[in-house]
């Protein structure tokens, strides 16, 4: 039997972790200095091996010049011009289900606030168990696709023991908020017209699941992007030899240019594949569940709603 969890308390993000960086338009200061909410961090590793081995290129040309003469740099701007389209079209991809992912929340919380209006009518006790269900829901959904504890995170809300049994346990909620509105149609409360309208956001909330599971669980084949990551890396690993010759220690600039560019959108189009992790471009999952629990609680008359969760250096976490 499914009870409510009346206690008003906020429920707590399953990972506290980064989910998306909150920066306006970068001005020349951000440009020259910014290093929180961008991606160097993450690569600043590679550069540093991709300096070396320029130090070294350089080196071993001053000391014995003419030793890299044979190796020219025209190859070099064919593969690089090569590299970047591809590595662009990986990008694209990966931003696509980024963006996919975004919508499939948004449809979320428009399902949510139109189930919400559509039971407004309902005596307060089916309101209570119904909206606060539907928290269980997002709490239980942005848990499974982080790999979090589905049922601690939905037992905040309400306990079920077909919930807890079920291999998926978000999906079991919404088994259990329609068994209850057939209930409630059966009982008379619930009209058969009114009933088919809000069986059709229960059905939007089973397809957002499913989208975003399969984003999460479709990964961008792994041979594709190892085939860019290797190229990027012989391409700036060798890049030095054909420039140390003639730029000596100039080769670093442009050497560590390209390396930034390359690494850079390998990495952030790694972030970006995942949608649901916990990389600091990932969606805000635990924002937008937390602006559900907020707006369905407020409609059930709660006056001491959960905080909203506020970007902390420039990242909403």
């Amino acid at each position: 039997m499914l009870t409510i969890l009346i206690q008003q308390e906020a429920s707590v993000p399953i990972e506290a972790a980064p989910s998306m960086i909150v920066r306006s338009k970068p001005n020349f200061t951000d440009i020259v200095f910014a290093v929180n909410g961008s991606i160097l961090p993450r690569i600043i590793l590679r550069l540093l091996v991709i300096a070396a081995v320029s130090v070294g290129a350089i080196l071993a040309a001053e000391e014995h010049p003419g030793i890299f003469a044979k190796i020219s740099a025209i190859p070099f701007t064919l593969i690089g011009i090569a590299l970047s389209v591809f590595m662009s079209f990986r990008n694209n991809a990966c931003y696509d289900r980024w963006w996919e992912g975004r919508k499939l929340w948004g449809e979320l919380i428009v399902a949510c606030r139109s189930f919400a209006r559509q039971v407004s009518g309902l005596d307060e006790s089916h309101r209570q168990f119904l909206l606060r269900g539907l928290c269980a829901f997002a709490a239980g959904l942005a848990a499974r696709l982080r790999g979090g504890n589905e049922r601690i995170a939905i037992g905040q809300w309400l306990e079920s023991e077909s919930v807890t049994k079920s291999p998926n346990p978000t999906n079991a909620v919404l088994q259990e908020l329609g068994a209850y509105c057939i209930v409630l149609m059966h009982n008379g409360e619930l009209g058969a017209i009114h009933y088919a309208v809000v069986e059709g956001q229960f059905t939007a909330l089973s397809a957002v699941q499913g989208g975003c599971e399969r984003i999460a669980h479709t990964p961008v084949p792994f041979a594709y992007s190892l085939l860019l990551h290797r190229t990027a890396l012989v391409f700036c690993l060798t890049l030095p030899f054909a420039l140390a010759g003639s730029l000596g220690w100039w080769t670093l600039l442009p050497v560590l240019l390209v390396a930034y560019t390359f690494f850079g959108l390998d990495a952030l189009g790694h972030q970006l594949e995942d949608p649901f992790g916990l990389e600091p471009n990932a969606l805000p999952l635990n924002s937008m569940q937390r602006n559900i629990e907020r707006e369905l609680l407020a409609l059930l008359g709660c006056e001491d709603l959960p905080e909203p969760i506020r970007s902390k250096d420039n990242i909403l976490t």
